[in-house]
């Protein structure tokens, strides 16, 4: 008999740990569990579709799946098809790569009003997450506030600001898609409650804004006083530094250049929220769509002995898809030391029937087929009853 680890959670950080407890222990047999038919997380849900390279991540984690003693069990909820108490009993380790994925509220009047969506929930629509499958009616949308200085606030405007040609060679869903490029958008607002110095954006995402098509960027007065705080870590500093150089360069455009100015304001705390505008510390602006990215929380899992949280589940929603890799390949060596000198459980095998790899793969080659008929890499299957019939070979 050999250990037994499960690993709830197929995103980055669940395939990192399976990569580093096989490199650690090639004889452990690894289950990697998901609610959903398909692995891979926040790549596929989560990564703008068109960052296709970020999202090209998948092929090493894909791997993983024809690994002999590794197991993708998707289509498995815990708490609704297994308890997370008949995971510890069974297994000889659990590690919780669920990540979070519930959006941060803003805790601000007017914040329910049905034009107001989080990041997490307007990022899964746009990749076909199965569970978002309604998404805003952009048809009447002019303004668009996007609330947040960090990489998913650029995301968010980034495709929003792009042009049907720029989207051509993403994965975002085709209704997804034809509602953005239909939509008669002229201003999208960045905001960010702090100065361009404390903005998360990273150099190359930042600089991107400047190239699109039919949208300029413009930045608000205070960038050109923004200095990088001289006590950060010399990294973050030069990181600062670079996007304020950015952003004095966005201050130098002129709004209305272009079909769709992006505008970048600082130092401007959300307020209110009321239908058609939103209140800020720095006065009121048109609004006809809020999107809030200022983080995620996530659900509760046990704190028991044996459990090992990875990836967002363990430190937050912080850092990127590489970050994740040292991180779980440190709790993968935790938990082959937590085996060492124990005997493995035995047991019979308790998962319920269940999407495997193979199924996936049905799933995959599908999609993909799809998309090479428009000219795309992939056309997603986005229906929860759609993808169980393809995995199932139906």
């Amino acid at each position: 008999m050999t250990h037994r680890v499960a690993i709830v959670g197929a995103g980055p950080s669940g395939f990192y740990a399976a990569d580093g407890l096989l490199r650690g222990r090639p004889d452990l047999r690894i289950d990697i569990i998901d609610r959903l038919p398909t692995p891979f997380g926040l790549v596929r849900a989560g990564v703008a579709p068109d960052h296709q390279g970020t999202k090209a991540v998948v092929r090493q984690f894909d791997k993983l799946l024809d690994q002999l003693d590794v197991r993708f069990a998707g289509g498995l909820e815990i708490g609704r098809d297994l308890s997370w108490d008949e995971l510890v009993a069974a297994y000889d380790a659990v590690i919780v790569a669920t990540g979070m994925v519930i959006d941060r509220r803003l805790g601000i009047p007017g914040e329910d009003l049905p034009h107001v969506w989080g990041s997490w929930r307007f990022v899964a629509w746009l990749n076909g997450h199965p569970d978002f499958r309604g998404g805003p009616d952009l048809s009447s949308v002019k303004s668009v506030a996007v609330i947040g200085n960090g990489n998913v606030a650029l995301d968010v405007a980034r495709v929003l600001a792009k042009n049907a040609d720029e989207m051509a060679k993403s994965d975002i869903v085709p209704e997804a898609g034809a509602a953005i490029a239909a939509a008669p958008l002229g201003d999208i607002h960045v905001i960010g409650r702090r100065g361009a110095e404390q903005a998360s954006f990273t150099g190359n995402e930042l600089a991107e804004m400047g190239r699109l098509s039919r949208a300029v960027a413009v930045a608000d007065a205070s960038v050109r006083e923004a200095v990088a705080p001289a006590g950060d870590p010399t990294p973050e500093r030069l990181r600062k530094a670079k996007n304020i150089e950015t952003l004095k360069g966005f201050a130098a455009h002129t709004a209305g250049d272009k079909p769709v100015t992006v505008h970048f304001r600082f130092h401007a705390v959300p307020t209110a929220i009321r239908p058609g505008t939103i209140e800020l510390s720095t006065g009121t602006i048109s609004a006809d769509l809020v999107v809030t990215c200022i983080g995620y929380t996530g659900e509760p899992f046990p704190q028991a002995d044996g459990v090992f949280p990875v990836g967002w589940a363990r430190r937050g929603p912080s850092g990127t898809i590489p970050t994740n890799r040292a991180d779980s390949h440190a709790v993968a060596k935790q938990v082959i030391a937590g085996l060492e000198d124990r005997d493995p459980k035995s047991g019979p095998d308790i998962l319920p029937l269940a999407v495997d790899a193979e199924g996936w793969r049905r799933i995959d080659k599908a999609e993909v087929a799809a998309g090479a008929a428009q000219g795309r890499p992939r056309v997603k299957v986005v229906e929860w009853q759609a993808l169980l019939d393809i995995a199932q070979g139906d």
